[in-house]
C-alpha cells in the first residue's frame, strides 16, 4: 500500500499574524521537525527561500543539507509569482519565472511547484474573461511543458480569493489546461469555501449538494497534491478561506479519509496549511497526531507513514 508523508507550510509563520514578525525559515524547519512532522512545503516569499537568494547550486546544497541533518523533506514549493499574474502578462514573461523557479526546484529535489491565478475574483465582461481565460491556459500550458523537462508537477490552488473559484470553473480550467504536468492542489478548507459556501463568486452562486467531496469527485484524475486544514465556513479579512485548526471547523475528517483513502495515500504527502491562523504555534503541534488519530479511528492508519 502507497502511504503520504505530512508536511507543514513555512508561509503558515510569515503571513497574517506573523507578517511584522516573521519566524525564520530555519526556525520554522526546526519546529517541524520537533513536532513530527515528515517534511516542510516552502514558502517562496521572502524572507523565506526565493530565487533571488538561493540561486545557486551551492547555496541550495547548503539548505538541502539543513533539512536532511532535521530529518525533513520538502513536499513542495509555493513559489511568488505575483509580478506576473498569468492571466495578465504574456508568455515570455511569465515564463521566465516559471523557469527560475523551476532551476530552483531542481537543485532542491522538488517535484511540486504551486501556482495560483493571482487575480481578484471581479466580474469580467464575456470579451475580457474569454482573453484572461485563454491567456491563463496558455501560460499554465506552456509552463507544465516546461516543467515536464525538470521532472516537475504545476498544482494549482484555487481559493474564493482568486479568479476563478467556482466549481465549474475550477474544473474547466485544468480540463482546458490539459497536461500531464498540471494538476490541481486541493486545500480541504478552499474546496469548502468554493463547493459548500461559494464565497466570493461573481454571478449566480453555484455551490455543490455533495460538498467538498463532490469536488472530489468531478476533480479525479487532475488532484496532484492536498493541502490539509479545517474551514469554519468564513472568510479571513472578507478575502480568502479562514484556515481553522484541525476539529474546530465544519469538515467531517472521517468522512475525508474513508471516502479519499486510496487518493490520499498515493498523494505522496500531504501538507498542513495554517495560514493566517493566529494559533499555529500551538495548533500545529496538535495536527500531526490528530491526523493520526482520524486515520486510525476509520482503519486507514496504514496511509500515513
Amino acid at each position: 500500500m502507497e502511504t503520504s508523508k505530512i508536511a507543514i507550510g513555512s508561509w503558515a509563520f510569515s503571513f497574517g499574524p506573523f507578517e511584522n514578525n516573521p519566524w525564520s525559515f530555519e526556525e520554522v524547519a526546526k519546529y517541524a521537525s520537533e513536532n513530527g512532522y515528515d517534511g516542510i512545503e516552502i514558502n517562496g516569499f521572502k524572507p523565506h527561500p526565493h530565487p533571488d537568494n538561493y540561486g545557486t547550486d551551492e547555496k541550495c546544497a547548503e539548505l538541502k543539507k539543513f533539512l536532511d541533518d532535521l530529518g525533513l523533506g520538502i513536499s513542495g514549493f509555493a513559489a511568488d509569482f505575483r509580478e506576473v499574474p498569468p492571466a495578465k502578462v504574456e508568455k515570455n514573461e511569465f515564463m521566465n519565472e516559471v523557469k527560475r523557479c523551476l532551476d530552483f526546484c531542481k537543485r532542491m529535489e522538488i517535484n511540486t511547484l504551486r501556482v495560483d491565478t493571482i487575480s481578484p475574483p471581479v466580474k469580467l465582461s464575456e470579451e475580457e474573461y474569454a482573453a484572461d481565460f485563454k491567456r491563463l491556459t496558455d501560460n499554465w500550458r506552456a509552463a507544465a511543458d516546461l516543467a515536464a523537462q525538470y521532472n516537475v508537477t504545476i498544482v494549482w490552488e484555487f481559493e474564493p480569493g482568486f479568479w476563478l473559484n467556482s466549481p465549474s470553473e475550477i474544473v474547466n480550467a485544468v480540463k482546458t489546461v490539459d497536461h500531464p504536468n498540471f494538476k490541481v492542489l486541493f486545500d480541504t478548507s478552499h474546496a469548502y469555501m468554493c463547493a459548500v459556501v461559494g464565497a466570493r463568486q461573481t454571478g449566480e452562486k453555484e455551490v455543490l449538494e455533495g460538498g467538498i467531496a463532490e469536488l472530489h469527485e468531478n476533480l479525479k484524475g487532475y488532484i496532484g497534491h492536498y493541502h490539509v486544514i479545517d474551514s469554519d465556513g468564513t472568510l479571513h479579512d472578507d478575502e480568502t478561506s479562514t484556515h481553522s485548526p484541525f476539529g474546530k471547523g465544519f469538515i467531517d475528517w472521517k468522512a475525508f479519509f474513508t471516502q479519499f483513502e486510496s487518493e490520499l495515500s498515493a498523494s505522496n504527502w500531504w501538507c498542513c496549511d495554517f495560514c493566517f491562523c493566529p494559533t499555529t504555534e500551538q495548533d500545529g503541534k496538535d495536527a500531526v497526531p490528530f491526523l493520526k488519530n482520524v486515520a486510525a479511528s476509520v482503519g486507514v492508519e496504514d496511509a500515513i507513514r
